[in-house]
């Protein structure tokens, strides 16, 4: 049976496309995402990050925004145009707060733009996690009247702390959804959205099908996308509840395997088998 022609590529950013410790992607996949896109398939980024994160990843150029799933899907762009944006609200965060008083070390950081905002917890537990924004982030002591783009609940704990903290978090936050992308944080959506509606809400606008989809991730903030894709490949290194999920199955993304894979796309061919 042919393949349906790939219309439209999504890739993860942190572990998937950005390896840990860089802080820019490799020339190669920068210049994959413009192969693709030159070909007349839609290439863009779906990650955690706020789309405001995302231009300096790629050197800085902005075009590597205009088509993107940002925030795990508050913010949707396709080439330029915004087609979602939804905001964390001034009570769900209020909820978030209430709900981390009760674990011990648990923190809550919000974003409006580009600069962390600690609302909860302490910025040497952030650091632990997350040190790239334990460093520039500022401390706040009241909740936004006007919610925030972004925010992230952190506990400083191990892989299975982490994974009992968003199980919490998910049974004590009305209209909240929690999902992981890494040990000790999480992230948060409105009640059923994330990255695989989004995809979804992309595909209407770009006028293609589900299997007309290729998606790279390597976490669990992932799996919702993985899930709405039959095309979902996992980078050697995820984590297992990915690597299970995904149809298919490439190398490392310190060997900038994803651009190699799109590369091949580009190109009109067929880079997976296993």
């Amino acid at each position: 049976m042919a393949r349906p022609k790939v219309k439209l590529v999504l890739s993860d950013i942190d572990g998937t496309l950005l390896p840990k410790g860089e802080p820019c992607i490799s020339e190669r996949c920068a210049e994959a995402f413009r192969a693709a896109n030159a070909a007349g398939i839609v290439c863009g980024v779906a990650t955690g990050r706020g789309r405001a994160q995302v231009a300096p990843i790629f050197r800085g150029d902005e075009s590597f925004t205009e088509t993107a799933i940002a925030t795990n899907g508050l913010q949707v762009y396709l080439r330029g145009e915004k087609l979602c944006e939804k905001r964390i609200s001034h009570e769900n965060l209020k909820s978030m707060l209430d709900a981390i008083t009760k674990c011990p070390g648990a923190g809550l950081l919000c974003f409006e733009d580009t600069t962390p905002m600690i609302l909860a917890g302490t910025r040497e537990d952030l650091a632990e996690i997350m040190p790239s924004y334990a460093s520039v982030a500022v401390e706040i002591d009241e909740i936004p009247a006007q919610g925030v783009s972004k925010a992230n609940c952190f506990l400083n704990t191990d892989d299975a702390g982490t994974v009992e903290f968003v199980r919490y978090l998910n049974e004590h936050v009305d209209d909240i959804d929690f999902d992981t992308p890494m040990r000790g944080y999480t992230n948060t959506m409105p009640a059923g959205w994330n990255k695989g509606e989004a995809v979804k809400l992309l595909c209407e606008h770009v006028g293609c099908g589900l299997d007309e989809v290729v998606v790279f991730g390597d976490a669990n903030n992932d799996l919702t996308m993985f899930a709405s894709v039959p095309n979902s490949v996992a980078v050697a290194g995820a984590t297992p509840e990915a690597a299970s999920a995904a149809r298919w199955h490439i190398g490392r993304c310190e060997d900038d395997a994803v651009a190699s894979a799109i590369e091949a796309l580009a190109a009109g061919e067929w880079p997976f088998s296993a």
